[in-house]
């Protein structure tokens, strides 16, 4: 029962470290832009399709209910949404190359970390492929 207790108490240490690990991870990503973004993603998102479909709306009824005496130009709205959709465009890319940059400082890290491993491995092997040995000789 006891050894039973002491695998509880264990399992539970573990999942602690996991949580803690799991929260620095969510506010790293909010620190680059991850999670912490998300409102502000749909609000501009919204805000796009919004204008966009008002640029729609505005054109069509010009067209229909030949509203005449609008001082704007017959393809103003057009012009504005392709510059709306553009900037959005360049918006996701730089979005991207954030999402892009911080991937490769996790591999990076991984990569990193799995070199050490292997010189560490390879150091262990060759101390028991020899005995010791060479350890002796250079003390």
């Amino acid at each position: 029962m006891d050894m039973d207790t002491h695998n509880v108490e264990e399992l539970e240490a573990q999942l602690k470290v996991y949580q803690n690990e799991r929260e620095r991870i969510k506010q790293l990503m909010g620190l680059i832009g991850g999670s912490s973004d998300a409102k502000r993603d749909k609000i501009v998102n919204w805000v796009f399709i919004v204008l966009i479909i008002l640029l729609l709306t505005f054109d069509i009824a010009r067209y229909f209910l030949h509203w005449e005496n609008i001082p704007l130009p017959p393809l103003f709205s057009i012009e504005i949404g392709i510059l709306l959709v553009s900037i959005k465009i360049i918006w996701m890319i730089n979005r991207q190359s954030k999402v892009d940059h911080f991937q490769f400082w996790i591999l990076n890290s991984i990569e990193f970390r799995i070199n050490n491993l292997s010189r560490q491995v390879n150091e262990v092997q060759s101390y028991i492929e020899n005995g010791g040995i060479e350890e002796k000789k250079e003390k």
